[in-house]
């Protein structure tokens, strides 16, 4: 009898969608930007309003309002597409524009050896 134990996340292939169909680490990330960007804004714009300390606040509400919005255009753009898909875009346009090379092969055309043909020795039995 098979035991009631083993945990089921042992057996994922992807990371599960934990809030619009973005898995923990793609919202850390989301999190991660809106915050690099939010924070230095909201406390510049709040310090010359003379409040500084409400630049947190405000960045605070800028990172939830992005995360909402980022996780809503990530749903749409996964949406019916196989897992990677987002990232593998993400990654022929940084090829197509010469910033980081692709890690899959996307030539099409005939393949060849690369070697001209050339006879064979005969050999004589």
């Amino acid at each position: 009898m098979p035991s009631r134990d083993d945990i089921l996340a042992d057996r994922l292939n992807v990371e599960p969608a934990i809030f619009k169909g973005c898995s923990s680490s793609e919202l850390g990330i989301i999190v991660g930007v809106a915050a690099l960007i939010w924070l230095p804004v909201s406390l510049l714009l709040a310090g010359l309003m003379g409040a500084v300390t409400m630049g947190f606040g405000l960045a605070g509400v800028g990172v939830v309002g992005t995360v909402v919005v980022m996780a809503g255009l990530f749903q749409r753009l996964k949406r019916g597409r196989p897992d990677g898909y987002y990232q593998q875009q993400v990654a022929i346009w940084l090829s197509d524009h010469g910033l980081r090379r692709a890690p899959f092969i996307r030539r099409s055309g005939a393949w060849d050896i690369g070697r001209a043909h050339a006879t064979l020795p005969h050999r004589d039995r």
